[in-house]
């Protein structure tokens, strides 16, 4: 990771003047606090990350795809019309049997949103940001994640002007699944690098 990567900064009034006005509403009764839950769960994990995956179902069932991808992201992403990507360079890291990928922003929250929509509350947390770097291998213990001692773990950290994406490992048992059923396999948290996608059963493959 280099260090001199500028971040920007964290939008605190911003945050706060929401939060303010997501009080009020709740106070007079114009917004239920369970059903905004909801609707900011949806975005966080099911609307939000579609567009990840998409890219990562295309990447998986074209190669040439997935060539472009690898080299210069943002411009194989603009192939998609997926709008938003521009405005910082987007870099794409693949996993493999041998290498995983992790994301983080070290000093604020610098996150690819187009791709993967809200960012969790534990990626801006302070303790994944200093921990991703310090021990990236207890972190996906964490998650769940047991990496074996000989798989190489690189941590990437985002920037106001460099965002990183991780392409996740295809799962076993998928062969001949278009890429529609394939995205809707890939979650967001396999895109950050805290996940890993398990095999699909035989009988779940068409």
């Amino acid at each position: 990771m280099g260090k001199n990567h500028r971040h920007s900064e964290p939008l605190a009034e911003t945050t706060l003047r929401v939060k303010a006005l997501e009080s009020l509403l709740i106070e007079k009764g114009l917004v239920d606090a369970a059903a905004l839950d909801l609707i900011v769960e949806a975005y966080e994990t099911k609307i939000g990350p579609r567009n990840g995956a998409g890219v990562v179902a295309r990447a998986w069932v074209d190669p040439h795809f997935k060539e472009r991808l690898l080299r210069d992201g943002s411009a194989a992403i603009a192939e998609l019309g997926i709008e938003g990507v521009h405005d910082e360079g987007l870099v794409v890291v693949e996993n493999t049997p041998t290498v995983h990928n992790l994301v983080v922003c070290t000093l604020c929250s610098c996150y690819p949103w187009p791709m993967l929509g809200l960012p969790p509350v534990w990626y801006k947390s302070d303790a994944y940001r200093a921990r991703a770097v310090r021990d990236p291998r207890g972190v996906l213990r964490d998650f769940g994640i047991e990496l074996a001692a000989d798989i190489a773990i690189r941590v990437w950290d985002s920037t106001a002007e460099l965002r990183y994406l991780v392409l996740p490992e295809r799962p076993a048992g998928t062969d001949g699944m278009d890429a529609a059923a394939l995205a809707a396999l890939v979650t967001r948290d396999s895109m950050i690098g805290t996940a890993r996608l398990a095999p699909v059963p035989a009988r779940a493959a068409p």
